[in-house]
C-alpha cells in the first residue's frame, strides 16, 4: 500500500493533499463552532459563509508557501514552520473577514479557535504521512532497517543516534555504555544499557549492528570490545578516533567498517617525532614509487615534517596525478611552504634518475619503486628483475655520483630464504647497498671499458618488513570485495601466515630506522605475533555480521575455498637471515648487519645478469639468483610467459612432418 501511494504520479499526490486540506478546513470549522456554542454544531443561514471562505482562503496561501511542493515522508522542522507561516497568516486573513463582514450567527471567536485548529490537524496529517510513508524505504525490495545498538553513550553516541534517527537509516535500539552509572538512564528517550549485558540485549532486541561510538577509548579496550562482539554474529562498525572527530560535527558518512588496525589486534608505537623529522625537515626528499602504496603513505608522513622540497618519482601517470593532488591539498591546510615537484620516470633510465638528482640534489631518498605481486614478478622475471635490481641499482649509482646523504630503500620479508623471483631480486637489490656501503671508493660501472670511481659519502640503509594491511595486492580488501558479494573468500592454503602492519605505521617505522642509519644498516620491524590468513578471514566475516559456512556450520553465509600456493609462494616468512639482530632506541626496530659480497665480485654477477636478461635466459638467471642470494631454492617450475611460450612454439615446429 505504501510503496503504490509513494509511486502515484506527482500531481495525483498533490490532488490527494489539497482534497485533505479542503476537508480539513471544514472540519475544523465544525469543532470551532461547536466548541464556542458548547453543542454539536449543524450550519444555518450565514453561518455557511464561514466555511465557504475557509478553503478559498487556505488554499491560494498554502500553494504560495509551498506545502504541496514538499515530499511527506521526508519533511521536518523545515516543513512544520512553514505550515505555522501559512496558517498564520490564512488565520490573519480569516478572522479580518468575518470581524469585518461581522456576519449574524457567526462569534468571532470561531476566527481565533479554527485556525488553531486548522494548524494542529494540518501539522498532524504531514506528521502522520511521514512516519507512515518513511517505512517503506524499508520495505522496499523486502528489508527492513538494520537494528543497531550503539556502544558508547557519550557525547558522540548521542550525537550519532539523533543524526540516524532523522535520517532513518538505523532503527536505533539504545545504548551500551561500560560506565555502571549510565544504566537504566535515557538518551533522547533511548535506554542505555549495561555493557555487561550485551548479549541478553542483543537477543532480546534482535540486533544486526553495533556501532562503536568510543573514540577516547584505548587500542587494547577497542580490542576487548571487537573480541566480545565477534560471537554474536553482529555487523560491527565504527566512528573514527578524537583527532578526526574534533574537525566537525559527527555525520552519518563518518561511519565506516572497522579499522585496519582492530582486524590487526595490536597497539601501535607512537612515533619518534624527533627521529621522524631529522633527515626530512627543511631538506631535499625524493620518494621513488610515490604514488604506490607505501610509496604515497610515505609521502603524507614526510609532508608532516616539513621538507623545502619533496620530489615525486612514479612511471604511473595517474597514480603520481592523484598523489600530487592529494598533497597538494594537504600543503595548502598545512599553510606549508613545501616545494611538490611531480616526476614522471622509471627507475628503469638511469638518465632520467641522474638528471633529477642533478638537478634538485636530494638530501635523503626514500626507495619504495619496485614490482611486488609475487606471482606477476614470477611469471615477468626478467622485468622484475629489470625493474628491482637494476633499478634500485641506478637510484643508488645516482645517489652517490650527486652526493645524496641517506639513501633508504624498502624492502620485503620475501627477500630472507626466498622461494620466489620478487623475493630473490629484493635481496639482491639489498646486497648492492650492502656492498656500496662497504667501500670507501667504487668503481660504479658495470662495464669493463669504462671507468667511474667515486667515493661513497652516501648511507646506505634497508628496511625490511612484512606485509601491510589494505595495501594493493593485500588479502585485506580483496576479502572484503568477496564478503560484500556474499563469497567464497579464495584462499591459498589454511596453513598461510603473514606478518602484519599497517600502512601508516610502516611507514612511520621506515622513517624513523633510516635516521638511526650508520651505513650498510638491515632494519628489521618488529611486526608482533605472525597472523594465520584463515584466521584473518574468520576474523573479517564474523565482524561483518555473517558467519562461515564449513563442515561445523554449513549454514553459514560465506564460504572459504582452498586455491592452492601460486607460483612462488611460501607458507610462512621470515624477516631475519641470521641470527644477530640487535635493539635499538625504538622498540620496534631491530638492527641486523648481514654477509653479502664485496663490490667487486658483486658488480661481476650483475654485469652477467644484465647478459641473461637480454637474451631472457630464465634457467640461467634462476640459476645465478641462487648463486648470489642465501637460501634461495625456486618453488617451482618456470612460469614465465615468453620462456613458455618460446617452449610450446619450438616443440610444434619441431612435431611438424619434414
Amino acid at each position: 500500500m505504501r510503496q503504490k501511494i509513494i509511486h502515484l504520479p506527482r500531481t495525483t499526490k498533490q490532488g490527494i493533499a489539497i482534497a485533505v486540506d479542503i476537508f480539513i478546513c471544514i472540519l475544523s470549522t465544525w469543532i470551532a463552532f461547536s466548541l464556542r456554542l458548547d453543542t454539536l454544531h449543524f450550519p444555518e443561514g450565514y453561518q455557511w459563509h464561514a466555511y465557504q471562505v475557509a478553503p478559498l482562503f487556505s488554499l491560494p496561501i498554502f500553494l504560495r508557501f509551498g506545502l504541496y511542493r514538499a515530499v511527506f515522508r521526508y519533511t521536518g522542522i523545515a516543513a512544520m514552520v512553514s505550515i505555522a507561516k501559512a496558517v498564520a497568516v490564512y488565520g490573519a486573513a480569516y478572522f479580518t473577514f468575518l470581524v469585518w463582514m461581522g456576519l449574524p450567527g457567526v462569534p468571532r471567536s470561531v476566527g481565533i479557535l479554527q485556525p488553531l485548529l486548522m494548524f494542529s490537524m494540518v501539522g498532524g496529517t504531514r506528521a502522520f504521512a511521514r512516519l507512515w510513508l518513511s517505512q517503506a524505504d524499508g520495505e522496499f525490495n523486502g528489508q527492513r532497517p538494520s537494528r543497531m545498538l550503539i556502544y558508547g553513550a557519550g557525547s558522540a553516541g548521542a550525537q550519532i543516534a539523533d543524526v540516524l534517527h532523522r535520517r532513518r537509516q538505523f532503527q536505533v535500539i539504545g545504548f551500551l555504555d561500560d560506565q555502571p552509572e549510565m544504566a537504566g538512564k535515557l538518551i533522547n528517550s533511548l535506554k542505555v544499557y549495561p555493557a555487561s549485558e550485551v548479549e541478553r540485549v542483543i537477543g532480546l532486541f534482535a540486533v544486526t549492528d553495533v556501532l562503536l561510538a568510543v573514540p577516547s577509548a584505548s587500542r587494547a579496550r577497542r580490542n576487548e570490545i571487537i573480541e566480545q562482539l565477534r560471537k554474536f554474529h553482529v555487523h560491527v562498525s565504527s566512528l573514527p578516533d578524537l583527532s578526526d572527530l574534533a574537525k566537525g560535527r559527527i555525520k552519518v558518512a563518518d561511519i565506516h567498517e572497522l579499522d585496519i588496525i582492530d582486524l590487526l589486534g595490536r597497539e601501535p608505537v607512537a612515533p619518534n617525532l624527533a627521529l621522524i623529522s631529522r633527515n626530512i625537515s627543511e631538506k631535499v626528499v625524493l620518494v621513488t614509487g610515490a604514488g604506490g602504496s607505501i610509496g604515497s603513505e610515505l609521502c603524507r608522513q614526510i609532508i608532516a615534517a616539513q621538507p623545502s622540497h619533496l620530489l615525486l618519482l612514479d612511471h604511473n601517470e595517474f597514480s603520481l596525478y592523484s598523489i600530487h593532488q592529494e598533497l597538494h591539498k594537504e600543503v595548502v591546510n598545512l599553510g606549508a611552504d613545501i616545494q611538490l615537484i611531480p616526476l614522471l620516470g622509471s627507475i628503469k633510465d638511469y638518465d632520467r634518475i641522474e638528471q633529477i638528482c642533478r638537478t634538485w640534489r636530494p638530501r635523503t631518498i626514500y626507495h619504495a619503486a619496485a614490482y611486488k605481486h609475487v606471482p606477476l614478478v614470477e611469471h615477468n622475471p626478467a622485468e622484475g628483475i629489470r625493474n628491482n635490481v637494476l633499478g634500485t641499482y641506478n637510484v643508488a649509482r645516482a645517489a652517490i655520483v650527486w652526493g645524496v646523504q641517506d639513501f633508504v630503500l624498502v624492502s620485503t620479508d620475501k627477500a630472507v630464504r626466498p622461494t620466489n623471483i620478487m623475493g630473490a631480486t629484493k635481496r639482491v637489490a639489498e646486497m648492492i647497498l650492502q656492498a656500496l656501503a662497504s667501500n670507501p671508493a667504487v668503481c660504479l660501472s658495470l662495464e669493463d671499458s669504462q671507468e667511474e670511481t667515486c667515493q661513497v659519502q652516501t648511507r646506505f640503509s634497508m628496511v625490511r618488513f612484512g606485509n601491510v594491511l589494505d595495501s594493493s595486492g593485500s588479502v585485506v580488501p580483496l576479502f572484503r570485495q568477496q564478503i560484500s558479494a556474499g563469497g567464497p573468500i579464495t584462499l591459498t592454503d589454511r596453513e598461510v601466515t603473514r606478518y602484519f602492519m599497517t600502512i601508516p605505521e610502516a611507514a612511520q617505522l621506515v622513517i624513523q630506522a633510516a635516521a638511526m642509519a650508520e651505513g650498510g644498516d638491515v632494519f628489521l620491524l618488529e611486526m608482533g605475533e605472525p597472523i594465520k590468513i584463515i584466521d584473518l578471514a574468520y576474523r573479517m566475516v564474523q565482524l561483518s555480521g555473517l558467519t562461515v559456512r564449513d563442515e561445523h556450520y554449513p549454514q553459514g553465509d560465506i564460504e572459504i575455498q582452498v586455491t592452492g600456493l601460486r607460483p612462488g609462494e611460501k607458507l610462512y616468512e621470515e624477516l631475519l637471515i641470521g641470527e644477530n639482530a640487535k635493539r635499538t632506541a625504538h622498540p620496534r626496530i631491530l638492527r641486523a648487519h648481514e654477509e653479502h659480497l664485496r663490490w667487486p665480485e658483486l658488480k661481476v654477477h650483475l654485469a652477467q645478469l644484465m647478459t641473461l636478461l637480454e637474451a631472457n635466459d630464465v634457467d640461467a638467471i634462476r640459476s645465478l639468483l641462487a648463486t648470489l642470494v642465501t637460501g634461495y631454492e625456486p618453488a617451482g617450475e618456470i612460469v614465465d610467459w615468453i620462456n613458455n611460450a618460446e617452449l610450446q612454439s619450438s616443440e610444434s615446429s619441431a612435431s611438424l612432418p619434414a
